[in-house]
């Protein structure tokens, strides 16, 4: 491989080394690098025993990311090289070159990306251990050592898909502290050196394009692939960008001191578009979301669920609430991703009570009336738990299948309320093949 790799200052230290990291922070750092004085990179540690560094690494840690998609309207391709990685680590098969990275002082960074399950305590670890198995026992170490070099701690911004991510991974390595008998001095340097920020990513990696050929400028067995949309909600102190320059980037990056609303804004306008329009896509015979956004019916039916009933319940500005709708359309119809409805539908009652349950209520609440559009994606819910196509849990499929409409709604454990009061709006949308106003 013939390529002139830039020598940086190791700023950030990486627990992760898959698609997501490298198609999205990996990325930032890149453009971080291009357009300010920031000059970091990151040292990837191998989170798990069985991971891709090894061929990361036979690669100097460089290969190319392919980001396409819409962007208004058009058709967009970029190719990018990538070289803010600097090495890997394997705490594995070296534990004493992870444990030698708290020694670095202008470390300041750690992000992670570990899936959702990653930032979870397990009994068994202990600090013998070279490593301790899970992630946050690792940390843990990590910190410990540092700790002893009398030096500051780390800026934590994971990036793992649960809610107070940051927080949580904190109470973990505390109690790990406790555990471990590491003493109050150390949770006191913990609490009071280390700042860990609650985070909310959002970009759709569809990671290694096994059957495309792209024109890249070296032979890449790590090429990645996205879409053009980004977004990173970061909970924290302004003064975090003194160190990271986030705000001189061009970036979509948003530090906020509460990212409950932003997190709300995706939860209600992206999933919950996701999780009302699905059972109807598959109850007409649609497949993709692609082929929904193509559809008339379909696409008329959830932007009017988006942009009359939803946007309103929320309460971050109406511009940038339609503005983000918008944005979350054009990933809808991004020709690149095939999206299947089948893959959404998983588990839909849970998330229909997290992403859609909340609109129709706000809705009703703010404006003394049910959200129509809304109940007809309830009716469509029904009535799709009432065939062979889901996939749930076995009781919950049982009980919508044989149940009626008004013993679902008033199925408490299903909805963690009473909703008989939706029966009548309900009612009379089940069994329609589309909604009228």
């Amino acid at each position: 491989m013939n390529y002139n790799k830039p020598q940086r200052t190791e700023k950030i230290i990486q627990f992760g080394e898959g698609n997501f990291l490298r198609g999205f922070v990996d990325w930032i750092l890149q453009t971080l690098n291009k357009t300010t004085n920031f000059n970091g990179s990151a040292v990837v540690v191998q989170p798990i025993e069985n991971g891709m560094c090894d061929m990361l690494s036979s690669q100097d840690c460089v290969y190319n990311l392919v980001m396409r998609g819409l962007k208004d309207g058009k058709s967009v391709q970029e190719i990018e090289t990538i070289d803010s990685i600097s090495r890997t680590v394997n705490p594995y098969a070296d534990y004493d070159a992870y444990i030698s990275l708290a020694h670095n002082k202008d470390a300041r960074f750690v992000v992670s990306n570990t899936t959702e399950s990653g930032i979870a305590y397990n009994d068994d670890d202990d600090l013998l251990m070279t490593p301790p198995t899970s992630f946050p026992a690792k940390v843990t170490a990590l910190l410990l050592e540092r700790y002893k070099l009398g030096y500051d701690g780390f800026i934590f911004l994971p990036c793992e898909l649960i809610d107070k991510n940051g927080e949580t991974l904190k109470s973990i390595i505390l109690k790990y502290a406790d555990r471990w008998q590491l003493g109050d001095a150390f949770k006191k340097w913990v609490n009071e050196k280390n700042i860990f920020c609650n985070t909310l990513v959002d970009r759709i990696v569809t990671g290694y394009p096994k059957d495309e050929k792209f024109d890249l400028p070296f032979d890449d067995k790590m090429i990645d692939t996205c879409e053009i949309f980004h977004l990173w909600v970061i909970e924290g102190p302004k003064s975090i960008l003194s160190e990271i320059p986030f705000d001189k980037c061009g970036l979509n990056i948003i530090i906020t001191d509460n990212l409950e609303n932003y997190r709300t804004r995706k939860v209600r306008i992206l999933n919950g578009a996701h999780t009302a329009m699905i059972p109807y896509a598959l109850l007409s015979g649609v497949e993709t979301v692609g082929e929904c956004m193509k559809n008339e019916t379909i696409s008329n039916y959830i932007n009017s669920c988006v942009f009359d009933e939803i946007i309103p319940t929320l309460d971050l500005p109406e511009e940038e609430l339609n503005q983000y709708a918008k944005d979350v359309f054009e990933r809808f119809n991004n020709p690149f991703i095939r999206h299947a409805c089948a893959s959404i539908a998983l588990n839909s009652v849970s998330k229909f009570k997290v992403r859609v349950l909340p609109s129709i209520l706000e809705f009703e609440k703010r404006f003394g009336k049910l959200p129509e559009k809304l109940l007809f994606s309830f009716a469509k819910l029904i009535d799709f738990y009432k065939t062979d196509m889901t996939n749930d849990a076995p009781e919950i499929c049982e009980f919508m299948k044989k149940s009626s409409v008004s013993e679902i709604l008033a199925n408490t454990s299903l909805w963690d309320a009473d909703l008989s009061h939706l029966c009548e709006g309900v009612e009379k949308y089940i069994g329609k093949e589309t909604y009228n106003s």
